[in-house]
């Protein structure tokens, strides 16, 4: 339900950061085909040149408006969003929100309304000059959704820059509709937070390329693929639910140890100075945040469970062209890493990445811890009895 377009169908950038192979089809191609994804969210449909695209399919009979919202696209349901960035008077920095609309009209009303309040309505995640509870009651009163984004990373997020210690100083709980975790915690972790206890926890990649998409995903129980019944999961309203978060462990994440910000070398708790280079700044990593911002009391909340969940491209051993006939041979990812046998796999890998797929599938595989914008690594042939 995060997915960023790196460039539009006339080849000019969208998200700066992005693959310019993002392109809209790419992305609906892969999803659906490769990945094997039944509902996404890309969230940079409000620039003008996405919403364009979108307009032509629907034209051209190729895209089909939901009646309960959302976009039909060759029986993939794309529910159109944007990432926009918020840093008004009451954030200490700035937070990375993100907002889902059921149609084309309502995505164009938003993207109306935001043009004024933004520097560069075409690109990606733009600061909007403006209130965050503006946003949010514009939002809500469009019939959409407001989701913190990566509610803990270091930069650009609701906990690690945007307030000292409570999302109500920006932001009215009343008008959110759930938070996403981001690569580096889980529900465990997020759980620490006894103010998070009313939302429903989503695990997102934030694709930045189109191998991430499915990176982390959740599974929903829904009647039909729509945004309508999506907003019903998220509030758990009659059988609608997730039934199960699929996420990295947050050991494999980028921002889970706190390091130095000159050498990266991890920086222990309380510690004033860097052991190896002796400087005083660092990066304070989602671990080190969390028990920061925990009270002496905890989220009780039932959750649906957090599987640890390794993505293909992360598995030793495993490269592009044994990934490309894995796909060929089995199916799309979601079959790989669910459903696959031992004697499937081994028909096209060595038996040692088999088993590695396998030990990833059932939580078995040992991982070291990533920091300071650095990913975590799968450690071979380690397998770990953690099954969290």
């Amino acid at each position: 339900m995060h997915i960023h377009i790196g460039a539009s169908q006339t080849g000019k950038a969208i998200k700066i950061t992005g693959s310019r192979s993002l392109t809209l089809r790419n992305i609906l191609r892969v999803a659906k085909h490769v990945k094997g994804m039944d509902v996404i969210g890309i969230i940079d449909c409000h620039s003008p040149e996405v919403l364009q695209e979108l307009k032509e399919l629907a034209q051209n009979g190729y895209l089909q408006e939901l009646e309960e919202g959302g976009l039909l696209i060759d029986g993939l349901t794309l529910i159109p969003g944007a990432e926009i960035e918020i840093n008004d008077e009451h954030c200490k920095g700035p937070i990375h929100v993100l907002v889902y609309m059921p149609s084309l009209a309502t995505m164009e009303s938003l993207s109306a309304w935001l043009t004024p309040r933004m520097k560069n309505i075409h690109l990606s995640s733009q600061r909007m000059y403006g209130s965050a509870l503006e946003l949010q009651e514009f939002v809500k009163n469009a019939g959409g959704l407001f989701i913190p984004a990566h509610i803990f990373t270091p930069f650009k997020s609701l906990y690690g820059k945007g307030v000292d210690s409570s999302l109500m100083e920006v932001l009215d709980p009343a008008l959110i509709d759930g938070v996403e975790l981001g690569l580096s915690s889980n529900t465990e972790m997020a759980s620490r937070l006894e103010e998070l206890s009313p939302f429903t926890f989503l695990t997102n990649s934030d694709a930045h390329s189109l191998e991430k998409i499915a990176r982390e995903y959740q599974m929903l129980s829904l009647k039909k693929p729509s945004f309508k019944e999506f907003k019903m999961a998220l509030q758990g309203k009659n059988g609608r639910e997730i039934i199960a978060n699929y996420g990295l462990n947050p050991y494999l994440g980028k921002y889970y140890n706190s390091v130095c910000e000159t050498c990266f070398e991890v920086y222990p708790p309380n510690s004033v100075n860097c052991v190896k280079c002796g400087s005083k700044k660092f990066i304070k990593g989602v671990n080190d945040r969390i028990n920061e911002l925990q009270g002496t009391r905890t989220s009780k909340v039932n959750r649906p469970p957090y599987i640890h969940q390794i993505p293909l491209e992360f598995i030793p051993g495993l490269g592009p062209k044994s990934l490309v006939k894995l796909r060929e041979a089995i199916g799309t990812d979601m079959d790989i890493i669910h459903s696959s046998t031992q004697s499937q796999l081994e028909e096209i890998v060595k038996p040692a990445i088999a088993e590695q797929i396998l030990s990833a599938r059932n939580g078995e595989l040992s991982v070291q811890i990533g920091g300071g914008g650095t990913y975590g690594k799968v450690i071979l042939n380690h397998p770990s009895k953690s099954k969290k």
